[in-house]
Formats: structure tokens, C-alpha cells, sequence
């Protein structure tokens, strides 16, 4: 079984939403060879968003 690559400062919640945006990307052959590194920078940007912090801090 593959290992599963963690998200650093990310709930258990923001984890399984990795999870199904980079499975669901691969499934559809979006983004090829880059699904990884969108589904982590879709859920990293959320979890900013939702964290209150502001750009650049």
C-alpha cells in the first residue's frame, strides 16, 4: 500500500479532503504528473482562508 503523504499544520478533516481532490484528479487525468502539488495547494489555501490569516503573514 502506498504511503500516504501528510500535510503539515492540517486537521484530520483538511487530510482526507487531500486525499479525495488528489485520487479524484488522478481518476480524471487532470493536471497529470501535478495532481499532488494542486490538491495540496487547494487545501493549504482553504485552510489559510479559513484560519483568518492574511497574505503575506
Amino acid at each position: 500500500m502506498p504511503e500516504k503523504k501528510h500535510l503539515r499544520g492540517v486537521s484530520a478533516k483538511e487530510q482526507r479532503e487531500y486525499e479525495h481532490i488528489k485520487e479524484s484528479a488522478q481518476r480524471s487525468g487532470r493536471y497529470g504528473d501535478r495532481a499532488k502539488e494542486v490538491a495540496a495547494r487547494t487545501v493549504l489555501k482553504k485552510h489559510k482562508e479559513e484560519e483568518g490569516h492574511s497574505k503575506g503573514h
